[in-house]
């Protein structure tokens, strides 16, 4: 199994509208895998969406925070690993 690289934690989670908001700790793109360990519960998805101050972009760097959309709940601290 592949080294898991820590790619940022989320800081705030907006359950009506399924947006995490994760502070970077690597670059991320859309259509990178990410995997979202949810204090024991992870899942993984492709990124879709991603926002930065309410503007789509395509990458982020980082120290960004960024919103992502994801497929499932989270919560704050959950670590998000790229794979």
């Amino acid at each position: 199994m592949p080294e898991r690289k820590l790619a940022g934690k989320v800081t705030h989670y907006f359950s009506n509208i399924s947006v995490a908001v994760i502070k970077l700790d690597k670059p991320l793109k859309s259509g990178d895998i990410i995997e979202v360990d949810n204090k024991g519960e992870t899942f993984t998805q492709k990124i879709s969406s991603m926002q930065v101050n309410h503007k789509e972009i395509d990458k982020a760097k980082k120290g960004d925070e960024v919103g992502l959309k994801v497929d499932q709940p989270v919560k704050v601290n959950a670590l998000v690993y790229l794979k």
